[in-house]
């Protein structure tokens, strides 16, 4: 992976935020993707999160109440005292995505092709990562916004992950879907900047930091003030 985001990445929708969120991911390697029983647990899991050395987490819409706590994690801060990246995931409807910014999200990604998504994020400037599997998919999704989330990813595997990238060398690749975190490594190696993780994350606050400390590239490496090494 490139020690540094593309500069042309940064040109797609809203500019120097989509480029800091970029920059996070490719720092952090990790999202975690939240689907819990209630907005009460999700702000719980986000708050540990943070705290574990995280800065971007989604959120996403199958949580009830899910925009309420969009809304109250938004204000928090990472364990280093920057404004945390709180995104909404599952968002496939011209409806979901304007509550999901109205509520302060930095973020949106829909696990497939979403055109009435990416209308919204156009006209707000919001930043979007929309979700893809076919290489066709995919590239559309990057030639918008620079990233997209290849959904489900254990189909086609790290392998496959290689290929796109192989056609689609600065893209920001996001796969997501039945991957664990012991697996994560292979991924990143495959040419991911990061990897959603929607299940099997520790609870344990030190099981947990050392899940990102592990996956965060060594430093120095050049970064981007903002998102930190």
């Amino acid at each position: 992976m490139p020690d540094h985001l593309p500069d042309h990445v940064s040109g797609h929708m809203s500019g120097h935020v989509s480029g800091h969120l970029y920059t996070a991911l490719a720092a952090q390697r990790v999202l975690p993707v939240l689907r819990e029983a209630d907005a009460d647990e999700a702000v719980r899991r986000t708050t540990a999160l943070l705290a574990a050395g995280c800065r971007a987490v989604e959120l996403t819409t199958s949580t009830p109440g899910w925009a309420g706590a969009v809304s109250r994690t938004v204000p928090l801060s990472d364990v280093h005292g920057r404004p945390a990246f709180i995104g909404v995931g599952t968002v496939t409807s011209t409806a979901q995505a304007e509550t999901a910014l109205d509520a302060g999200a930095a973020f949106l990604i829909s696990p497939y092709p979403a055109p009435e998504v990416r209308a919204v994020a156009v006209r707000r400037e919001a930043v979007f990562i929309e979700g893809g599997f076919t290489p066709g998919e995919i590239a559309a999704a990057v030639r918008a916004a620079g990233a997209a989330k290849v959904f489900p990813a254990h189909v086609g595997g790290p392998g496959f992950v290689r290929s796109l990238k192989a056609v689609l060398p600065t893209a920001v690749i996001v796969p997501t879907g039945g991957i664990r975190p012991a697996e994560v490594p292979d991924w990143l190696a495959a040419g991911a900047t990061a990897v959603g993780i929607g299940g099997g994350l520790p609870t344990d606050p030190d099981e947990l930091a050392a899940v990102f400390a592990g996956a965060a590239p060594p430093c120095p490496v050049p970064r981007d003030a903002a998102a930190g090494c």
